[in-house]
């Protein structure tokens, strides 16, 4: 067997071994993602509890370092022109890569929103209790204007 020919077939072995583990990482990064289930469906009580159940269900957890690895042993592949066909790796890496920021795009926007709703809640609270004391000093003042009425119809 000639150099060249040994060097060709370790080289394809090699070229075999990167798609391999670029597909590989791939599949981990995708398994990380969140189910639909639990960005979905929630059993919170309250906003607040359905806004941090949802910011917990949206962790990619170690997809992002999956991701990482496919790109860099896809780049190296692509250097090294030891990929045949590699059209549909670019296509997985580029639509993982989109949904690993979209999903921690609307994690940051959750979470932000659930930080905001106990001054929200608070807000209300007190808004709601002002008016119903601008409706019991209503009226007790009506009752008062009313009992003014009434003795000044009786001492006629």
């Amino acid at each position: 067997m000639s150099q060249s020919t040994f060097d060709d077939e370790l080289f394809g072995e090699a070229a075999n071994e990167m798609r391999e583990d670029v597909e590989e990482h791939l599949a981990a990064a995708r398994a990380e993602l969140p189910p639909v289930d639990a960005v979905w469906e929630t059993d919170a009580d309250n906003t607040l509890g359905a806004l941090n159940a949802l910011r917990s269900a949206l962790d990619v957890g170690d997809a992002a370092d999956h991701l990482h690895d496919a790109k860099k042993w896809y780049a190296m592949g692509e250097r090294a022109d030891a990929f045949e066909d590699a059209d549909d790796l670019e296509a997985e890496i580029e639509t993982l890569d989109s949904a690993i920021d979209d999903i921690k795009n609307a994690r940051e926007q959750v979470g932000e929103l659930a930080s905001t709703i106990p001054s929200l809640k608070g807000a209300l609270e007190d808004l709601h209790a002002a008016d119903e004391e601008d409706g019991t000093e209503d009226e007790a003042e009506a009752d008062a204007a009313d009992d003014d009425g009434a003795e000044e119809v009786e001492a006629e």
